[in-house]
């Protein structure tokens, strides 16, 4: 087995055993839900849309396109979930907007029931997975020290690319979820790809790269972060490096931008219960959030300006570019 086949192979194995387990359960969507399985299915969304950027770009993508399918719902269950938990445990929350959020969660499991069911995640055999194997073991996989320099240039497009929406939202953000949040998207795959690729990215200190500007990004929260602890280098003899003060870098702008963006999703969660429960318009919902969302309030504005200015000094400052040794 190539080492590329075997990265997909060990979140197969568990995506498998999760599955399988869920199959045998009432609601198997909320089994997969409550054991983890959103962070399989990122490993192998984030795995097959590296590969597509490598080689076989339309077969990969085909992988990509059924987890980002998964993860959609479980994004929307987990959205539904913690709001729902979060509002529970606010005495300023009406029950009736807590009870929203507690239907709206139920109606995505159904959903993602639904389609567990219907493409062959569960119940049937060859599974889904079954089915990718198959497909993976005919591919012409590369060579791993061909692979390492087709993997740098996945992040050299993925930057430039960043580059260009940061700079297409103008002098400032307007919307939380088409910038805030789809900017944030756009980060955090450069921080899954490291976990996903097992082993085959490390970080290193080279020194002299590192300025008193990445700095003030190096917070103990940071530092000290699990998830900033990359798989160990193993048995891979070629592997793409990382500058590691860069990479705490983008790790500390992805969680700023996650905080700044689940202020504002409350708001937006607030005001979508509230509409849709008294039929009033987005505006005079977006208003009655406000009211009942006071002790915790931040305007809309003023999370995209603080949002904006953090983005603003990293681009600024190069660290995408820094943080490949650039």
């Amino acid at each position: 087995m190539t080492k590329g086949l075997g990265k997909f192979e060990f979140y197969f194995i568990q995506l498998d055993s999760i599955l399988k387990e869920a199959a045998k359960t009432a609601n198997p969507a909320l089994y997969f839900y409550e054991h983890d399985g959103r962070t399989k299915v990122f490993m192998l969304e984030g795995l097959a849309k590296l590969y597509s950027g490598m080689h076989n770009e339309k077969k990969f993508q085909k992988i990509k396109d059924a987890y980002k399918s998964l993860e959609d719902l479980l994004g929307a269950v987990d959205y539904y979930d913690s709001f729902a938990k979060d509002f529970k445990n606010d005495a300023k929350i009406p029950d009736s907007i807590t009870l929203f959020m507690e239907e709206k969660k139920t109606t995505k499991l159904a959903e993602l029931n639904a389609l567990l069911l219907k493409k062959k995640w569960i119940n049937r055999k060859p599974t889904r997975t079954d089915k990718q194997r198959k497909k993976l073991k005919e591919l012409n996989w590369k060579k791993e020290e061909k692979e390492i320099v087709l993997i740098k240039q996945v992040y050299e497009k993925a930057i430039a690319t960043i580059q260009i929406f940061y700079e297409e939202t103008g002098v400032a953000f307007t919307d939380v979820e088409a910038q805030v949040h789809e900017l944030r998207r756009k980060l955090r795959w450069l921080s899954i790809y490291p976990q996903a690729i097992q082993g085959a990215i490390q970080l290193i200190d080279s020194g002299g790269k590192n300025t008193k500007d990445v700095k003030k990004y190096l917070v103990p929260e940071i530092v000290n972060s699990p998830y900033n602890k990359l798989p160990v280098q193993g048995s891979h003899e070629f592997v793409l490096y990382l500058e590691k003060n860069y990479f705490l870098a983008l790790s500390y702008v992805i969680s700023s931008l996650g905080k700044l963006k689940d202020k504002g999703l409350r708001i937006m969660a607030i005001s979508e219960a509230v509409m849709e429960t008294q039929a009033i318009s987005a505006d005079a919902a977006l208003q009655k959030a406000y009211k009942i969302n006071k002790e915790n309030n931040t305007a809309l504005e003023d999370i995209l300006h603080e949002a904006k200015l953090i983005c603003q000094k990293y681009f600024e400052e190069n660290n995408l570019e820094k943080m490949m040794g650039n």
